[in-house]
Parts: structure tokens; sequence; C-alpha cells
């Protein structure tokens, strides 16, 4: 049974639903839901796309606070937008470039100035994944900061969308004094549909739909190695939307300017040329400062991201440096029971998968109790780091000796036959009892007793590993001491 997990409490870069992972890794039940939603989604798009042009909702006139504006309905550019936004560029750019062009090839548009113009919302698509795949913040649009983040790229995107519109115009021979209609009808309908209509929608859905995605990541696309270039391609995105849209807004209301002065005054049409050169002054220091504060937005971001990738490695060295002392014995450096546990585990494993090799060998210091009582315990824990310079000095790089606990040692050894352990346990023996240790009393040596077990595939678990290896050191323990005993003697 799969448990759910919490959802993240930091936002994480977008990341597409993968149409190939989808099909290798999705359960059944996964692949037919959403084949079939995304299949109905493309019929509603073009249906309702058609709708459009047949009962003319674009360019509708709206009287706000005496001002007219226009804004075009397009009803496809809600589903497609969501899909965009919950699984990805490609699972709405598809619908809506082929609703857009099903209706511009019923419109009589030519072939190919309709499939260039079937690309305006996709592109519009494109800004708002680019900035969700550049800037981690929550599509759960709950929060002022996620819900100002997408209100400002439903903006930019929409502002793309509608180079659409001068395709449009141009290919039906529109007048560019009607342009204003369509163009401005163009972004702000999709404008206001992304942020009145699907806003809401996605604060319903994002929560579930988050919880599948983090309970399903193998079916989503790895996520993005180069921050900085899409944060580049993005602000270059947010800065040509915004100088495009101003120009172009001028621009139009320049053309119809012209035509409505032919009949004014002199005196007032020297006085609207003198507006418009203003005007036009004004739009160029305000592009110069919109380029400058996006430059200078990827520096600080180039800055903020180079301070928190130190201060990654930084916890990341922390974290490492403590797992090891967390792991390491502090008298003799080696790794304590714990580490021991799970590397003892680890082998078993390993060696049933493999069907390969290995021992295991514990050690314990003969009479230490007395060691203790007799030269006090600095002696006795000098007599332990003795025997674990030994170990180390025997051990080879593959192999894992820890301290288990008081006097007592194991060290896996992988790859090693019965000789080859009983050797290792017989050069530490005699390698221990001939090294001095010095005490309040002289110079003493001290000796091991040395147990042996080799993997067995028949044991029920790494457990029972470890209670044959304490068998045969009890057995070394039992028979004299300063021994090596495997537990085939034991056995025997």
């Amino acid at each position: 049974m799969r448990h759910s997990q919490p959802p993240s409490e930091l936002p994480q870069m977008a990341r597409a639903v993968s149409l190939r992972r989808l099909l290798l890794h999705g359960e059944r039940h996964e692949r037919l839901s959403i084949a079939a939603l995304w299949l109905l989604s493309l019929a509603a798009s073009i249906g309702l796309g058609l709708a459009s042009v047949i009962y003319k909702w674009s360019g509708l006139p709206v009287q706000l606070g005496g001002v007219e504006l226009y804004i075009t309905v397009y009803p496809p550019l809600l589903i497609c937008l969501l899909w965009t936004l919950t699984c990805g560029w490609w699972w709405g750019a598809i619908p809506a470039y082929l609703a857009t062009l099903t209706l511009a090839l019923y419109g009589g548009m030519p072939l190919l100035w309709a499939l260039m113009f079937s690309a305006a919302n996709p592109l519009g698509f494109a800004v708002m994944a680019l900035g969700y795949r550049a800037i981690a913040v929550s599509r759960h649009l709950i929060s002022v900061g996620a819900l100002l983040f997408y209100v400002q790229l439903s903006f930019v995107g929409a502002i793309f969308s509608s180079s659409g519109a001068l395709v449009w115009c141009y290919t039906n021979r529109i007048d560019s004094t009607a342009l204003l209609p369509i163009w401005q009808g163009w972004w702000l309908g999709g404008f206001l549909q992304s942020v009145f209509l699907c806003a809401p929608v996605m604060v319903l859905m994002w929560p579930h739909l988050e919880r599948w995605q983090q309970q399903r990541p193998q079916l989503l696309v790895e996520a993005s190695r180069d921050p900085r270039g899409s944060v580049l391609r993005l602000l270059g995105c947010v800065t040509i939307g915004v100088l495009i849209y101003g120009f172009v807004t001028l621009q139009l209301a320049d053309n119809l300017l012209l035509v409505q002065a032919a009949g004014i005054p002199a005196a007032l049409a020297r006085a609207l040329e003198v507006a418009r050169d203003t005007t036009w002054a004004f739009y160029w220091v305000f592009a110069l400062i919109v380029v400058f504060i996006a430059v200078f937005g990827y520096h600080m971001f180039v800055h903020w991201q180079t301070l928190t990738n130190q201060l990654l490695a930084d916890l990341r060295h922390a974290n490492q440096r403590l797992y090891m002392l967390a792991g390491t014995d502090s008298l003799t450096g080696l790794h304590n029971r714990r580490v021991a546990d799970e590397r003892i585990a680890a082998e078993w494993q390993r060696s049933l998968r493999l069907g390969s090799q290995a021992a295991l060998v514990m050690i314990d210091i003969d009479h230490f109790k007395q060691i203790n009582d007799r030269h006090g315990h600095p002696v006795g824990d000098e007599a332990i780091r003795v025997l674990a310079a030994a170990i180390r000095a025997l051990s080879r790089e593959i192999d894992c000796a820890c301290r288990y606990g008081g006097e007592e040692f194991v060290v896996i050894l992988p790859q090693a036959d019965a000789e080859g352990a009983y050797l290792f346990a017989e050069r530490l023996r005699t390698r221990v009892a001939a090294a001095p240790v010095a005490g309040e009393h002289g110079v003493f040596h001290f000796t091991v007793s040395v147990g042996i077990a080799l993997f067995n595939p028949e044991d029920t678990g790494h457990e029972a590993w470890i209670e044959r290896s304490d068998q045969a050191l009890y057995r070394a323990k039992r028979d004299g001491r300063n021994r090596v005993v495997a537990q085939a003697d034991v056995a025997a």
C-alpha cells in the first residue's frame, strides 16, 4: 500500500509530467485517466475555439469607468493553460495549437499563415512554463507572493500570445485603425481569463495534483540543471514582453491619432504632435529602465545563487562531518556499533544477492577487567587504542573495522574465504600479543581472542551471522583465550 506524503514546505521548481515515463512506470488507471481527460480537453478546445469564431466572441467592447476596453472570450485558453500549469508545456501547447489551427483554417486563413498564427497561445504558455521552471514559486495560489507572481506571468504571457492578433489582421486585411480592438481584446481577454478563471481553479486543483506528483516522482522529468539560464530566459521574455506591449500600444494609438487629427486646427495639431513626441521620449526612457532592471535582477540572482550554493555546500559538509562523528568511536577513530550493524546488514545482503564470500571477525581483549583494575582505566584505554591500531594496519581498504562495545571489536571482510579470514585473525592475534603497553608498573603485554564466522546464505538474516561469530569468540575464550576459533570449529 502506498503511503501519502505531506506536501513539501518549500516550493520546488516546476517539473513536467513525462509522457515516456508515464507509459513506462505509470499504473494502468493513471494512463487511462490522463489519456481520456487529455483527449476530452482536446475535443473541447477545438469545439470551443470554433464557437469563438462563429459567435464572434472577439474584440467585445466593455465600458469600464468611462473608458471603452475590448475583451476577447476564448474558452480553450482556460483548458490548455490548466494543462500547462499542472502537467507541463507540451500538454497544454498541443491542444491550444490544434484548436487555433482549426479555427484559422475555418476562417479561411492560408495554410502557412495558419501554421504560424496557431503558435501564438503556445508561445504565451511557454513564458509561463519557463517562469515556474526558473523560479521556485508555489502553484497553489493562496499566498500573496504566489498570486502576484502568477499575475505577472499571466500578463507577459498574454502579451506574447497577442502577437497572433497582428497575423490575423494582416491576413484578413484589417485596417490598422481597427487593429487596436482586436489586439487589446486578445491580450486583455487572455489576461483576465487567466487571472479570474484559471487562478481559482488552480487554488482548488493544485493541492491534490501536488500530492499525486510527490507520490509519483518517477513520472516527472528531471529538475532543471541550469537555473541561471532559465532565469536569464525568463527575464528576457518579461523585458521583451513589456517593451512590445508599450511599443504596440503607443504605435496603435499613434495611428488612430494621425487619422483623427486630419481635420483639427493647426495649433491643436501642433500640441498633439508635441504630446506624441513627449510620449515616445518617455517610452524610450522607460525601455532603458526596464532593461537596466532586468540586467540588475539577473546579476542579483547570480549573486544570491552563488551565496546559496556556498551555504548548501557548507551545510552538506557539516552534515557529512556530523554523520561521520555520529558513526565514529571517539577513542579509537574506528566506526562505532551503529555503523557496524548497518555495514554487517549491508554486506550480508550484498553477499546473498551476488553469491559472494565474506567473513565476520569478532575480537575481544582477554582479561580486560584485570588490566583496568591493575593499571587503571587510562591504561585500559591505551590497550584499546593499540588493538585498534593493529586492526587498522592489517585491514584492507574494502574491510570495515568497528568498535562494537567496550573492549570488543568486529571486522567485516568482504570477498574473504575461510583461509583468508583465518590468516587475518592470526596475524592480528600475534601482532597484538607482541605490542608493548606502558603501565604504571612498567611495560606489559595483553592478548586477544578471535572468533570467525563465514557468510552462510542459509542464515535467516545478518543477526544470525553476528550470533555465529559471537559463538566462535565464546569458544575461543572457553578454550583458554589468546587463540582464533572459526565457526566451523564450533560446529565440530
